[in-house]
């Protein structure tokens, strides 16, 4: 986690949140998007594009609804001749199931070998099993849409031989380095030391604490125990607790929000325009914690607008509870 960022396709680099300020790294690989997702995800480069999701790396997130819109702003900087930063804290679990799917979206390889060949570029590599889960579901129910999708929206075939060609490439390194006993698939035995370190084998189990049954079990209760505060109970439901995977509320670092509109998809919309640059960007979703951090986040720079080729398949979308950053686009009031 401490060795840089790893490039796992040409122009795609996943990495952790120091990669993600660390100016030396940044300009030697020539990165000029990147992909931010955790829980206070936000923009620290004014010249840097910018797509942040306000994600937590726990099983019941819902990553799915965020991968057509992240494919999109990945293929797009590729096609594009830039390179890409995905980036959350560890470089582990949340920023790897993104490069996944990606993977999965623009080759004919399966969430397993597309896994495979992220730890070929970096072995850490190792998505939660919520996430896991969320990959396998994907392959099973959404991606042959979402491949016929980028297809359509992105017809070049500039980066299709090249990235079929580079994953055969990473599979057979990933083949060699087990051999080598250089990376691990995350199923080291207890006891056993991991040798990459990704399978958690050193920690022993804690004793479970055993509850008190029969008479003393009954004092205990009439004298009022209390239950955990990390229990959800129904009354905690009905006063508007809502769990991670189902966002509420908007952010934006970008300048003042209009009103807040509602888009077809049930989600709370805000467009925010940059007074200075005169960009605009698309604020939607974060919980009250994260609206709190971005109230007191220091006010970011303007960017100045840079210039887009004609044509260009570079379009804005928006899904789930991210904000996409990128002041030198325009966004489709259709797509509201």
């Amino acid at each position: 986690m401490g060795n840089g960022m790893n490039k796992v396709l040409p122009g795609l680099y996943v990495g952790n949140y120091r990669d993600s300020k660390d100016i030396v790294q940044l300009d030697k690989y020539k990165i000029t998007h990147i992909l931010s997702i955790h829980d206070a995800a936000r923009r620290l480069h004014s010249d840097k594009h910018y797509l942040c999701i306000m994600a937590s790396d726990s099983p019941d997130q819902n990553l799915t609804q965020y991968f057509s819109l992240c494919n999109d702003f990945i293929h797009a900087a590729r096609l594009r001749d830039g390179n890409v930063l995905i980036h959350c804290l560890a470089g582990m679990s949340r920023s790897v199931t993104v490069a996944v799917a990606y993977i999965m979206s623009v080759t004919p390889l399966t969430w397993r070998e597309a896994l495979k060949v992220v730890r070929a570029g970096r072995a850490v590599a190792n998505p939660n099993m919520g996430f896991q889960r969320q990959l396998q579901d994907f392959e099973t129910y959404k991606l042959v849409e979402e491949r016929r999708r980028l297809k359509e929206r992105y017809p070049s075939l500039a980066l299709a031989d090249s990235d079929l060609a580079e994953c055969r490439v990473m599979l057979d390194s990933y083949q060699d380095m087990l051999k080598q006993k250089t990376i691990c698939e995350g199923k080291c035995a207890m006891g056993r030391q991991c040798p990459t370190g990704v399978c958690r084998t050193g920690s022993k189990r804690q004793p479970r604490t055993r509850r008190p049954s029969g008479a003393a079990g009954a004092e205990a209760r009439s004298a009022g125990l209390k239950r955990s505060p990390s229990t959800l109970s129904t009354s905690s439901t009905a006063s508007g607790y809502r769990p991670r995977s189902s966002p509420a509320g908007l952010y934006s670092y970008t300048g003042p929000t209009s009103r807040p509109t509602r888009s077809t998809s049930g989600l709370s919309v805000t467009r925010v325009t940059d007074p200075v640059s005169g960009g605009t960007a698309m604020a939607v979703g974060g919980t009250e914690y994260s609206r709190r951090r971005a109230a007191s986040a220091p006010a970011t720079p303007a960017l100045s607008p840079a210039s887009s080729p004609p044509g260009s398949p570079h379009r804005a979308m928006h899904r789930g509870n991210c904000a996409w950053i990128i002041p030198t686009l325009k966004w489709d009031d259709e797509l509201m």
